[in-house]
């Protein structure tokens, strides 16, 4: 009933959402004699305000066509590498990197939003990297024909991502997807998987959620399973692909982030309202395109996200060595080689300090010189990976610790 009740709603935004923006069209159109007056814009501004925020949004594109490094302008080439139920493999290059550039797998979340959420994480490590990404699917358009997707198909879908890549790789997670990360690190040590990553790089993630519980953690834990199980999983309607999947929607993730800062996205909406009343359209664009990003969500499978809930938020099992893949339990003494980088941001609300820190802890046989903190001050959860705080004074930092580890390990390759 949920995602019906959903649909319904759904359709009737649209409906209205494309009535507004006729009606901020013609206000605004100069040919309306009242179209200079005050009060028609004004009219004509909230219309446009509530078009934008009703409107449907699909899948978004990377868009990423040309990239400046060192004031010399690039063509972007982006390739799908890998083609999976649940998720493709990304690759982006550009004609200016040298033939040793080191290769980076990016691991974005899981969580509700698209890997586009990274588009900025992406075009800066592009600068020096040929930089791959996880592009995860939208579970109300796989079929239930294709199984099912937890942690353990997580798992596999890294380590195969590595695989591909080959060795040498390096890996950074950002925010949930460290733990997968860091499980999937640990599985190919034990393997001596010549493809294990060389360094480990994890922003903001709930490695050990019990280090500064936030809002996100406090919620995961007050409400037993089965209410997470009862009250948020719904199934996909018929007129999807994955019509009957058990999902975690979308949208219930979305209302759940923005019910978190209510009153910064209705400051920021009010900033948009004057934004295009006083017709500065490039900040009025600005605010639009964040927000485009922001409200394109999609589906996870339920599965996946009742046991991120169990595993990561409640029992804690990664940290405590608990965690099992596929009936092995997961050694994190098995890293012993991986160079890890922990970045945390001095104003995360949804990881707090510590959480990501903590895998240092639980990596007792990896030498000092291969692990590193740091804590990014004034910056909050999405500071960590996008934005001017991110290219200025984080991605150096990854940057430099990819560069002094890059050939720091000599791997064998068997033939």
């Amino acid at each position: 009933m949920l995602y019906k009740a959903y649909e319904i709603q759904r359709s009737m935004l649209n409906a209205g959402s494309a009535m507004a923006s006729m009606g901020a069209e013609m206000l605004a159109d100069p040919r309306n004699p009242w179209a200079p007056f005050g009060g028609t814009q004004m009219l004509a501004s909230a219309l446009e305000v509530f078009a934008h925020a009703a409107a449907p949004r699909g899948k978004p594109a990377f868009g990423l066509k040309v990239i400046t490094v060192d004031g010399t302008p690039h063509a972007v080439n982006e390739t799908v590498e890998i083609q999976q139920p649940f998720g493709n493999l990304r690759k982006f290059t550009h004609e200016g990197l040298p033939a040793d550039a080191p290769r980076l797998l990016i691991v974005a979340p899981m969580s509700g939003h698209y890997a586009t959420l990274l588009r900025g994480t992406v075009e800066r490590m592009l600068e020096g990297c040929v930089v791959y990404i996880t592009d995860w699917a939208d579970a109300k358009y796989v079929p239930l024909a294709e199984g099912r997707f937890d942690l353990d198909e997580y798992i596999d879908y890294l380590i195969g991502y590595l695989e591909h890549i080959g060795p040498g790789a390096h890996m950074m997670a950002v925010c949930q997807p460290s733990v997968p990360a860091f499980a999937a690190t640990a599985v190919m040590a034990v393997r001596e998987n010549p493809c294990r990553p060389v360094t480990l790089t994890m922003m903001g993630g709930p490695i050990d959620t019990r280090e500064s519980p936030t809002a996100v953690n406090d919620h995961a834990i007050t409400k037993p399973f089965v209410w997470f199980k009862h009250n948020v999983i719904t199934t996909v309607p018929a007129n999807y692909p994955g019509a009957g999947r058990q999902v975690y929607p979308g949208f219930v993730q979305l209302a759940s982030f923005m019910s978190m800062n209510l009153g910064s996205h209705m400051n920021a909406h009010y900033g948009l309202f004057k934004h295009l009343v006083q017709g500065d359209g490039e900040s009025a664009d600005a605010t639009k395109t964040f927000y485009d990003e922001y409200r394109a969500v999609c589906d996870m499978t339920a599965e996946f996200y009742l046991q991120t809930v169990d595993v990561v938020f409640q029992q804690h099992l990664l940290p405590k060595g608990e965690l099992y893949h596929r009936d092995i339990r997961v050694d994190l003494g098995a890293i012993r080689d991986t160079a890890i980088l922990c970045i945390e941001g001095e104003r995360d609300d949804i990881s707090g300090i510590g959480q990501t820190k903590a895998a240092l802890k639980v990596t007792p046989n990896l030498p000092e010189k291969l692990k590193k903190y740091h804590l990014a001050p004034e910056v909050g959860h999405y500071g960590i990976f996008n934005g001017s705080r991110w290219r200025s004074t984080i991605a150096p930092v990854v940057e430099g610790w990819i560069k002094s580890h890059s050939k720091a390990r000599k791997l064998s390759v068997v033939a």
